[in-house]
């Protein structure tokens, strides 16, 4: 079994506090805070990382897929938007979108659609963020393809 950490240190109150977020042994570490999260302030905050967690294992996903399928990309990027919206009074994470774009030759945009579609529902963080209502996911070849 793999096991892989994060730690977070907090000084002070939510509002006017701050912390530090540490990914692994130090790999990423960023500071964040209350405006970090539901302002523009400077620093990270949770749903920035689970963005970025989601888009990469989605990608790597992808990525053996096709490759499973005999299409094994030359390229993949994914762009991962997670929104935080206030319901019933409460901050919760609503919505995901992956906005995947790859060079995988022979292959028509049709059938990368499927296979991101696919991808989607083998990724493991998506399975565990199966509690957010919408996960949606849009899949382009890149032009020339």
């Amino acid at each position: 079994m793999t096991v892989r950490s994060g730690a977070a240190e907090w000084h002070g109150n939510v509002q006017s506090g701050s912390g530090t977020v540490t990914v692994g042994d130090g790999v990423f570490e960023g500071a964040y805070s209350y405006d970090s999260r539901f302002g523009e302030g400077k620093g990270t905050n949770p749903e920035q990382l689970i963005a970025a967690a989601h888009a990469a294992c989605f990608t790597m996903a992808l990525s053996s897929i096709l490759s499973a399928a005999g299409h094994p990309p030359e390229s993949l990027r994914t762009d991962a938007r997670v929104q935080l919206r206030n319901i019933d009074g409460v901050p919760t994470l609503a919505r995901i979108t992956l906005d995947a774009e790859g060079r995988v030759p022979g292959i028509v945009e049709r059938q990368f659609q499927a296979h991101a579609e696919e991808a989607k529902r083998a990724c493991p963080v998506s399975r565990a963020l199966a509690g957010i209502p919408e996960i949606v996911v849009t899949a382009k070849l890149a032009e020339g393809m």
